[in-house]
């Protein structure tokens, strides 16, 4: 088929290289501008679509809307079969939906009509949910209503949302692949109209540790936001990032420490810190850090 192919982050790549392996035409690729970035925070850095798409000799296209004229020309002078669309970041318009012979699918991270929207996978962890995957859609106007065409579940388990994205990423390439293979056979289901939640963006301020909440609830918190923006306590006007913890016994004060060894209080429970990273600083255990910054028994994190 001749292919649209449409992403930005990490999660879509995985797709764009299945549909180019699998002997597709990918005629373009649209990805969000370059954004600042590198070491300094100044140097335009082309997303991870861009950079695959470019490697690859595929033509990157990253208007900043598709609302005018002049971009949704363009858009259905490629002439495509299919539109493939994986955590793209931007509105399609009707016309730009209608342009490509059969239509644009999306390639959405669970099982809708749970967690439609801009963070799936974090919610999902977030809410404690069994199970989650990954949906193959047929695109309307609506926010991830359209219908559906195939889904894969997986369990969460302990994973974080870096480890499910990858996961996710990966099982989603499959399946569209199979699905386009023979779009007859997948006939478009709509969703039901029942179990619908929405996953609203992550706001960072979500990511400060509130130790009153159950230790489950703070553990499935820590690996919502692992690696980004990461969960996050502060001790003495300096920020520490957790990104992985186990269950553990004791009880006191929320926030407050139960040991030497970084076990801290939740409002039912406690958790014991493994892997912590300071502001500026690499990744390390925590018995690591503990070594030259001692956190004795009895200090409040806040």
């Amino acid at each position: 088929m001749r292919i649209i192919f449409m992403g930005t982050p990490d999660f879509a790549v995985p797709a764009l290289v299945a549909l180019v392996e699998a002997g597709h035409e990918v005629v373009a690729a649209y990805s969000q501008p370059p954004r600042p970035g590198g070491r300094r925070g100044k140097e335009l850095t082309p997303s991870p679509v861009h950079k695959e798409a470019e490697a690859r000799g595929i033509a990157v296209r990253h208007p900043v809307s598709l609302k005018g004229a002049e971009q949704q020309a363009l858009f259905a002078a490629l002439e495509a079969d299919v539109a493939v669309v994986a955590a793209y970041g931007l509105i399609l318009p009707q016309a730009v939906l209608d342009a490509p012979r059969l239509g644009c699918l999306n390639i959405h991270a669970s099982i809708l009509p749970r967690w439609r929207g801009a963070a799936p996978i974090q919610r999902a962890i977030l809410a404690g949910d069994p199970t989650t995957g990954v949906t193959i859609m047929q695109m309307e106007a609506g926010l991830d209503t359209g219908p559906m065409l195939a889904t894969l579940r997986t369990p969460i388990d302990r994973k974080t949302a870096g480890e499910l994205t990858a996961e996710l990423a990966d099982k989603g390439a499959r399946l569209l692949i199979d699905t386009l293979r023979d779009l007859k056979v997948h006939r478009p289901v709509p969703q039901p109209e029942d179990g619908v939640t929405y996953a609203k963006k992550i706001d960072k301020a979500e990511a400060r540790i509130d130790f009153s909440q159950d230790a489950g609830q703070v553990e499935r918190q820590i690996r919502a936001f692992m690696p980004a923006p990461g969960a996050f306590f502060e001790l003495d006007g300096e920020r520490y990032k957790v990104l992985a913890a186990d269950p553990a016994e004791g009880s006191g004060e929320p926030g407050s420490t139960l040991d030497d060894a970084l076990t801290v209080a939740c409002g039912t429970g406690a958790l014991h810190v493994t892997r912590i990273q300071r502001a500026g600083k690499p990744a390390m255990d925590a018995a690591d850090l503990l070594r030259g910054k001692p956190i004795p028994a009895g200090t409040r994190l806040a």
